[in-house]
């Protein structure tokens, strides 16, 4: 697909995003990456945090024994960002392949940094895929990149700390509920949750509440920008306001660092709302805390209407080039991992949760209790709970259309200059309302259309 002319500075922004998670994806038929018929010989750069990646390479290579595969591990998404907007803009030094998490695949979209994979067949994998991670991969009416993991929100909770404030979390059925529960658990010494400003955050809560802030013309130009007049917005700003200035959430504590583990592990931090992603993360994260958490549904703004957002999430994307083999062997690599039944199978046994619908449906993968800790042994780090089950669950109520900005890896590192209500400096609403003006300034910088 060709999109009308827009600045292709647009990723060169180094910008603080959500930190990467352990990512995953789904299962497909094992037929659906053939051997390379070339005798040519091809070589892949491919830039990936996400440590399953690298588990798939062994069985790439062997059906495809023309195509050598390097990973590279350049640092988490931020860093690997920023390296990569270097290298596109100093014209050399860029992968073949690149993780890319949905929220930032725009970007690089209608920037013309990714070869479009409808070239290759990838549209015809609207039904393998969750409805989340499909509309995350396709832009303008392109392919841009194979969904790797999905991010289903989820509530985890510490049932230790929950059972000591008399709280059944699997009941919190609204935001109401939500609120009423979090005054016990401060009675008893503890947060029910924690958010500092973390803008990935916001953007997965505004979805989960229905709205629609943002959305990019047919044309790739125009961009429409109203997180001060949509509804869902205004409802999450109002809410999370009430939380913060009744102090029920931790608004000090810093997520992915020592002391939020810390709060995670001894259970002063006693929630999260985040993505499926999110139990290796806690064996490791707060191994103390084994047996103590378990999962269940995110709240609704209604009980009788299940809403949910993706967290996080992340695709393998190629890097645009003229070299025609080298780019069909990329998208082998890139099918390989995302569509291919063993592919998928060697990062989903790695702990990595899937995208696809078949593994979500799997009955092995539902049936899971254990965690595999770093030396291999079983640990029912969620007392014996079926976890995969509730996050299939949360996979089906995601709402579907959301849409990101053309320059999200921008706007989620400027959301923290203006959004400063979680320091006691002003309201959500005030802070969304500079960000959007920033935001829509930016824009037309850029050479958007932005109103």
């Amino acid at each position: 697909m060709k999109f009308n002319t827009v600045k292709k500075t647009i990723a060169m922004v180094g910008a603080v995003a959500m930190l990467g998670s352990l990512a995953a994806c789904g299962g497909s038929d094992a037929k659906s990456s053939s051997s390379s018929n070339s005798d040519e010989k091809v070589n892949l750069t491919v830039w990936a945090w996400d440590s399953t990646v690298p588990r798939t390479v062994e069985g790439f290579e062997k059906a495809n024994p023309n195509i050598k595969v390097k990973i590279d591990n350049v640092g988490t998404n931020t860093k690997e960002y920023q390296a990569l907007d270097n290298a596109l803009q100093a014209g050399s030094g860029a992968p073949d392949v690149a993780q890319v998490e949905y929220y930032a695949l725009p970007q690089y979209a209608i920037g013309e940094h990714l070869q479009d994979l409808t070239q290759y067949g990838a549209d015809k994998f609207s039904d393998f895929f969750t409805t989340g991670t499909w509309n995350s991969v396709n832009v303008q009416g392109g392919v841009f990149g194979l969904p790797i993991d999905s991010g289903p929100m989820a509530f985890y909770y510490n049932k230790e700390v929950f059972d000591k404030a008399g709280v059944d979390a699997t009941q919190i059925k609204t935001w109401d509920d939500f609120y009423e529960a979090a005054k016990k658990i401060k009675a008893v010494g503890s947060y029910i949750t924690s958010d500092s400003g973390d803008a990935g955050f916001y953007d997965s809560m505004v979805w989960a509440s229905g709205g629609h802030p943002f959305s990019i013309g047919s044309d790739g130009q125009s961009v429409k920008i109203d997180l001060t007049g949509d509804e869902g917005a205004k409802k999450w700003n109002e809410y999370w306001q009430k939380m913060i200035d009744e102090d029920l959430i931790d608004t000090k504590t810093v997520g992915w660092t020592d002391d939020w583990n810390r709060g995670l592990n001894d259970g002063s931090i006693a929630a999260l709302l985040t993505g499926a992603w999110m139990p290796y993360n806690l064996l490791s994260g707060a191994p103390d805390a084994t047996g103590k958490w378990r999962i269940t549904q995110m709240p609704s703004w209604d009980a009788s209407k299940p809403m949910n957002a993706e967290s996080g999430g992340s695709s393998l994307a190629v890097i645009k080039t003229d070299d025609a083999a080298k780019a069909e062997a990329a998208y082998k690599f890139v099918e390989y991992v995302a569509h291919n039944k063993d592919g998928i199978k060697v990062r989903v046994d790695g702990g990595a949760f899937p995208a696809d619908k078949e593994t979500l449906a799997d009955k092995d993968f539902l049936a899971m209790t254990a965690l595999k800790d770093k030396d291999g042994k079983d640990v029912e780090y969620f007392g014996g709970q079926k976890y995969n089950e509730e996050l299939a669950k949360a996979a089906e109520n995601v709402l579907p259309g959301y849409n990101f900005l053309p320059y999200e890896v921008y706007a989620r590192g400027k959301y923290g200059d203006f959004v400063t209500a979680f320091a006691g400096k002003g309201t959500i609403a005030d802070g969304v309302a500079a960000w959007q003006k920033d935001l829509v300034d930016y824009g037309t910088q850029q050479g958007f259309k932005v109103n």
